[in-house]
């Protein structure tokens, strides 16, 4: 994960890793699990989400310092998906970019702290003290749970045609006993309550026109799929992610509780509302953040509310004429998942979708923005 950027840019992934090492105080430091493993523990909740968290920030870092890119002056809308960057064209007079302010950062689950350190809202070290201090109390929920029921958790994605998205999604709406109620979710003793068909089952993630996923009970998700294919007229195409906890669903409420009270005291957690470098997109309400309050109330939700990355990625899109559209940080789903709703030349084959997640990305990315810095002059803008 950030071998091949220490090896090219040392002096920056160095500095920046044992910085993320003094500020967490693991033993081993998380450099060390990151480089050399075991990955049985790298892979664990409470590792792995400031891993990647640590490492995105570190391709940012390596962007700025080795290279002189300056977020202010090219980044004017930021989505982060494990994360991801968007970068608009120019301002020209067709293009609401003219006239700022104008969305920016926003995170696909994980990766809104990151978006939150990329757009200044956090300093890097509150930013990756609260993940880390989230992803320990996400590890307890799980384990907590599955000691009270025996239920086996995790999280499967639902593949569909576009065309049937919008139905799967009322049909699984139907089906599925609402947050919050009676039904099990309130409290890990209480999982398999009495109640509908379905329970212990919530919709995590809308990721495309084509990709939802689900976290709960294994067992109870199955389930959902036989009524989808029996009584609801879907039959799609089922895939069990890695994921071994039900990531954003109600098991995760005592996570959000502990975010929610860190990141209600000020002192714990300094938002830097009025030196921000840009809006941000929110993973709960598809929208910019209106306040340093909301912002507060909504980032301490995200670990039980569904992630509505496909409509996010839509009003940027439609709203801001966005074309150009950099993926930041390990992996290439953030965007993949762009792609597939811009193209992967934009929406006009006038931009771009790009990744960073290996140090030999960065001179096509740079080279590919440059490219298409002037497009959007003269009235050409989205």
């Amino acid at each position: 994960m950030t071998g091949p950027w220490l090896a090219a840019f040392p002096r920056t992934c160095a500095a920046h890793l044992e910085l993320t090492d003094s500020i967490l105080q693991l033993s081993p430091p998380l450099s060390t699990l990151i480089a050399s493993g075991p990955s049985a523990a790298l892979t664990l909740t409470e590792n792995a989400q400031p891993a990647i968290m640590a490492t995105s920030v570190m391709i940012l870092r390596v962007l700025e310092q080795d290279f002189g890119f300056r977020l202010a002056d090219h980044i004017d809308i930021t989505l982060y998906a494990s994360p991801l960057l968007l970068v608009p064209p120019l301002p020209s007079s067709k293009n609401p970019l003219s006239n700022p302010p104008f969305p920016s950062p926003s995170g696909h689950s994980l990766g809104e702290f990151a978006a939150l350190v990329a757009g200044n809202y956090l300093s890097y070290p509150t930013a990756l003290t609260i993940c880390r201090q989230r992803a320990l109390s996400m590890a307890d929920c799980t384990r907590l749970a599955t000691a009270a029921t025996g239920t086996t958790y995790g999280m499967v994605a639902l593949v569909c045609e576009p065309p049937r998205l919008a139905g799967l999604l009322a049909a699984i709406d139907a089906f599925l006993l609402p947050r919050g109620v009676a039904s099990g979710w309130d409290t890990p003793a209480g999982l398999h309550a009495d109640g509908p068909a379905i329970h212990s089952v919530a919709l995590a993630n809308v990721n495309s026109r084509s990709q939802l996923v689900l976290a709960g009970d294994l067992a109870q998700i199955q389930a959902l799929l036989v009524q989808l294919r029996q009584f609801g007229g879907h039959d799609p195409r089922a895939v069990r992610l890695r994921a071994d906890a039900p990531f954003h669903s109600p098991v995760m409420a005592p996570a959000a509780a502990l975010t929610r009270d860190v990141l209600l005291a000020p002192a714990r957690a300094p938002v830097n509302w009025p030196a921000r470098a840009f809006p941000m997109v929110s993973n709960v309400s598809a929208r910019p953040f209106a306040s340093e309050a909301q912002l507060r109330e909504l980032v301490s939700r995200g670990c039980v509310e569904t992630v509505r990355w496909w409509e996010s990625i839509r009003w940027v899109d439609r709203e801001f004429g966005v074309r150009r559209w950099v993926g930041c940080g390990p992996g290439v789903v953030g965007r993949n998942l762009v792609g597939k709703e811009v193209g992967m030349r934009g929406r006009e084959g006038e931009g771009g979708v790009w990744g960073l997640s290996g140090p030999g990305d960065v001179e096509g990315v740079l080279r590919g923005l440059e490219e298409t810095e002037g497009w959007g002059e003269g009235g050409g803008g989205g």
